[in-house]
């Protein structure tokens, strides 16, 4: 007997008994779709944190200026300690003008690795204060910023213009601000660009324009937006002035073309900044980013989900006792059917075939029903949690191939039982 016979007498078998038969795979559904489902979420999960600390700039390279006695390239051997010591006794506790990154490294940065760069992002921090336009108030953390730092850090420029450190407002009293802001103060129908107001702190008072306006993205949980600090941008050298600080930088930030390899661009910035700190006695360079802590973080969720299935994936297990328990119990009632086959000539190995065959059917259809099953359900609870569906297609392959053996693991025993009976003693069989 050829392998579609056995199939085709396989559904006629589970269409004779079409409510144990559902039964029979109601274990196989249940494991399968759990398993998918759990799957399907856990990935949605990994994928839409993985999006979101991506857009955060998990990726970017942080370059730092760092007291070498604290560094983590400080101290390495015992036989350097009394230098290290040393070090740190005539060590200054204040950086110097000398010991920031400057603009021209900077610019030489940009020259040599133009192809690879994307933004280059400064920084310098002034401070919150609070602004009162007629009888309004809105408090704002005032930050001095580049032309790169919209794009490096994902700000969304809803009218207006972004700030241009390169000429255009080098020296002048411009600010970008949110919509939030704009609302607080100017009032909703306001329009906010060419407006102007007075920002009073650390001892100076200046009158700001505003020429752009960004959105403003409430992170947290809490929708009141009526009492809330927002950023407020001015151009960084302007930061410096008011400051007056020095005109370099502890930190900046570097992000990379989405094709540069960020493991191996991160030690060229690394040496190529270290390399002005040779002959510096307090002070090195330290560059980093996160996306050690992004992998750690996904391995964790993937493993997480990988054991909430493996515990799901118990009720495959009983789902095959049944198989087993129901095939043990057609052979009884087909001993006869068998008795007669066998007299016609049909070998142990026709009648095991059909047995396991017939098992495999029951558990493929099983899988299949689960597998639909787990998809609706893994796509509802990942919408339901705010995340796109994501459905795992190792799960699925898995899930079929698991399937399948279990219909030959657990349909061996009751085929080889059913074809080692005695030909004989199955057709006397009552």
């Amino acid at each position: 007997m050829g392998f579609l016979d056995n199939i085709e007498m396989a559904f006629a078998s589970l269409k004779s008994n079409k409510m144990r038969a559902l039964l029979t795979m109601l274990g196989i559904i249940i494991g399968i779709a759990s398993v998918i489902a759990i799957m399907t979420v856990g990935g949605s999960l990994s994928g839409s944190i993985t999006n979101s600390l991506t857009s955060f700039g998990i990726t970017n390279i942080t370059v730092s200026v760092t007291d070498k006695s604290t560094s983590s390239g400080g101290v390495s051997t015992s036989g350097q300690s009394r230098s290290s010591q040393m070090g740190r006794m005539f060590s200054r506790s204040t950086m110097a003008e000398s010991d920031l990154i400057s603009n021209d490294m900077i610019n030489e940065f940009r020259k040599a690795y133009a192809d690879d760069i994307d933004y280059i992002s400064l920084t310098e921090s002034v401070g919150s204060s609070t602004v009162t336009v007629d009888t309004n108030e809105a408090t704002v953390n005032i930050t001095g910023v580049n032309e790169d730092y919209m794009d490096a850090n994902s700000v969304t420029l809803l009218t207006g213009r972004w700030i241009n450190t390169n000429d255009l407002d080098s020296d002048r009293k411009v600010c970008v601000v949110s919509n939030q802001f704009i609302s607080d103060t100017f009032g909703s129908k306001a329009d906010g660009v060419g407006e102007s107001f007075t920002v009073t702190m650390n001892g100076f008072t200046q009158e700001f324009y505003i020429v752009g306006i960004y959105e403003y993205e409430n992170s947290s949980t809490n929708k009141d937006t009526s009492d809330v600090t927002t950023a407020m941008y001015i151009p960084v050298t302007t930061a410096k002035k008011l400051m007056q600080t020095n005109s370099g930088y502890s930190s900046i930030t570097v992000m990379a073309k989405a094709d540069v390899d960020s493991t191996s661009f991160l030690t060229t910035v690394q040496q190529f900044f270290a390399s002005y700190y040779t002959h510096n006695d307090s002070y090195t360079i330290e560059a980093s980013n996160n996306e050690e802590m992004l992998e750690t973080m996904t391995s964790m969720l993937s493993q997480v989900t990988l054991a909430i299935s493996a515990i799901a994936a118990i009720s495959l297990v009983v789902g095959g006792i049944g198989v087993m328990n129901i095939m043990l119990v057609s052979i009884t009632e087909r001993t006869r059917e068998i008795g007669t086959r066998k007299a016609l000539g049909a070998t142990q190995n026709d009648i095991r075939m059909q047995f396991i065959t017939e098992s495999i059917i029951i558990c493929l259809i099983g899988g299949v029903i689960g597998i639909i099953l787990g998809l609706i359900l893994g796509s509802v609870g990942a919408n339901m949690l705010g995340y796109q569906a994501q459905p795992s297609v190792l799960a699925i392959v898995v899930s079929v191939a698991f399937s399948m053996a279990i219909g030959v693991f657990f349909g061996y025993y009751p085929a080889n039982k059913a074809a080692k009976l005695d030909p004989i003693d199955a057709l006397r069989y009552e």
